[in-house]
């Protein structure tokens, strides 16, 4: 089995409503015209779109964070984007802490339509986590984001959901497991990232590390990276931003051997990133 893995592709733009201006979005909205939109190029999430129609993948995940403020105009943006894999491929998408930003009617609304529409109408946000079997394996979807206050952006691991989680995973089982979540389990710098760091992920995390979980896909993190727990490829694998750095990952189950394989993709060069 083949998997493509994209993540953070930020479209952003102006307020749409004026309520933007009494809540979180107009933070992100000054981030958004002042830095973010010169760090991620939306042209590059086109170059993967049309490198997964050209693929053989079987199934192709994404991890959140496709708008900067979780407005409806960002959704519209990149579900336009998006819309050609739509029904096209198997997609499992899950929501990034810039996707659920503020509690706005409007924003919220947007978001559920596009869940939906992204996994294919399917189930709601609402269902989450959700145990998706695919091709002999299994994919957990976990929602970490809710919207949190002006200087955080930290994500959180309901009490309810990792209990849930057990319970799927106290079943006997042979398939390979999956967790689909934005937020990386493993933090490197959990003092320095404070404000980014995804809360009460432990109990997951020891899934991972034991063997539980084997493969950790996420986002959140702007730079791809690969770390392993155990052998044969299990660990954790954060796709990076697919604007910012051009790149989207590969994993491969490989039945016989019962191994994982990884690579980065790069959409284009380095030097041609501006």
């Amino acid at each position: 089995m083949k998997i493509l893995h994209f993540s953070d592709s930020h479209a952003g733009g102006a307020p749409d409503n004026w309520t933007a201006y009494f809540d979180k979005r107009l933070v992100g909205i000054f981030n958004y015209k002042f830095r973010r939109k010169f760090q991620h190029n939306q042209r590059l999430l086109r170059k993967a779109v049309e490198y997964i129609l050209s693929s053989d993948a079987d199934l192709i995940v994404c991890t959140g964070d496709i708008t900067s403020t979780g407005q409806p105009d960002e959704f519209k943006t990149a579900l336009e984007t998006l819309y050609p894999i739509i029904g096209k491929k198997n997609l499992i998408y899950v929501p990034g802490n810039h996707d659920f930003y503020v509690y706005n009617s409007r924003c919220v609304d947007a978001l559920m339509q596009s869940f939906r529409m992204l996994n294919g109408n399917r189930f709601s946000l609402s269902d989450l986590p959700l145990n998706i079997r695919f091709l002999d394996c299994d994919f957990i979807m976990l929602n970490e984001s809710y919207p949190t206050n002006l200087l955080s952006s930290c994500g959180y691991v309901l009490r309810k959901d990792s209990e849930k989680i057990l319970r799927i995973l106290s079943k006997k089982r042979k398939n390979p497991v999956f967790l689909i979540g934005h937020y990386p389990l493993i933090e490197k710098h959990p003092l320095l990232r404070v404000r980014h760091r995804l809360w009460r992920e432990k109990e997951l995390l020891n899934l991972l590390k034991g063997g539980m979980i084997d493969i950790s896909l996420c986002g959140h993190v702007h730079v791809p990276y690969f770390m392993e727990t155990l052998p044969g490829g299990r660990g954790e694998y954060c796709a990076g931003s697919v604007t910012k750095n051009a790149n989207i990952s590969e994993i491969i189950f490989n039945e016989s051997a019962n191994s994982f394989t990884h690579k980065n993709i790069r959409l284009i060069e380095p030097q041609n990133l501006g």
